[in-house]
């Protein structure tokens, strides 16, 4: 297999292994786009919370390090509202690695989990980390060059979780409930380990925990971390891993025509079978995800599962 095959490969199964297979579990198939509003025109407020009756505003923040991340704020739930002196707890939620804050509002209202705190009376805020389509913005970095690529999660926990939490405590005056899925708990742990933000914390719901990930069994799980290497990152300059470039799309496209390869069951190769997951689920997922981040984020994961420690550093 040719290398640049075997790294696109690689970025697939590290995709949907660390992902989003728990979160959609329960996905029906009607879906939360209604109204044919494209997200990457109107974004996330305008397409996928306002549309069904809610209250959504869009925020920014800038990290230390210059990059403008996006936040969403449904402030309160489906025909309510806020009385005079209420003061409603901040909940954040962050999203995993190669996907951004529209994965948590690919279901109906009522399935999705922002819009059912929303509605139980959460100040409810949607976090989307650097690189990905909301988050692509810098004081003085463009995403062509490879400077703005250069981090991977020990950024995220130095610059954009803290920016993020004090953010959102200046905003509400209150210890923040935090809930995050997969690379999302890594950078929570990671963080709160350190005895950073637990001053603002008050309580926290790890999605699919990731720290140490050695324990990673399938044998496309092991190509993957065994692909993501930084030899490869130098061979090829790939500073932004881009999962719909033309190297990926390539790639499966041959990985499908060959003989024996089910490309729809592939998720249960990687993952195991999984009850409630549908087709509907997993087209309605791909029309907005995966998002990019950086290739030296996916060497650093990939290290994790290699060495079975967790370093701040990619040795």
């Amino acid at each position: 297999m040719a290398l640049l095959g075997l790294m696109s490969f690689a970025a697939l199964t590290l995709f949907l292994v660390l992902t989003t297979v728990p979160r959609q579990a329960h996905a029906s198939s009607r879906g939360n786009l209604g109204r044919n509003i494209n997200p990457s025109v109107y974004g996330i407020c305008a397409s996928s919370v306002i549309v069904h009756g809610y209250k959504c505003q869009e925020h920014e923040v800038t990290t230390d390090d210059g990059y403008i991340l996006s936040l969403q704020r449904i402030p309160e739930g489906r025909g309510k509202s806020s009385g005079s002196g209420t003061r409603k707890q901040p909940v954040v939620i962050q999203h995993g690695v190669l996907v951004d804050g529209m994965t948590w509002l690919l279901n109906p209202p009522e399935q999705d989990l922002p819009l059912i705190l929303a509605d139980n009376g959460f100040d409810v805020w949607i976090a989307n980390t650097r690189g990905a389509r909301y988050s692509r913005r810098h004081i003085s970095l463009d995403p062509s060059s490879q400077a703005y690529w250069n981090w991977s999660w020990d950024e995220l926990v130095s610059y954009d979780f803290p920016a993020v939490f004090n953010y959102v405590f200046s905003q509400t005056g209150q210890k923040i409930n935090y809930v995050g899925h997969s690379l999302g708990t890594l950078v929570a742990l990671a963080s709160f380990s350190e005895g950073k933000l637990v001053n603002q914390l008050k309580s926290a719901a790890l999605l699919s925990p990731i720290a140490y990930l050695s324990h990673m069994n399938t044998a496309l799980g092991v190509v993957a971390a065994k692909s993501f290497v930084g030899e490869i990152t130098t061979l090829f300059g790939l500073a932004e891993f881009n999962p719909k470039g033309l190297a990926v799309d390539a790639f499966l496209k041959s990985l499908c025509a060959h003989p024996g390869i089910d490309c729809y069951d592939l998720l249960t190769a990687l993952t195991g079978k999984n009850c409630c997951l549908n087709s509907s689920t997993v087209d309605l997922f791909l029309m907005n995800e995966p998002q990019s981040t950086s290739t030296k984020n996916m060497v650093h994961l990939a290290q994790t599962v290699r060495l079975g420690a967790l370093t701040n550093s990619i040795m």
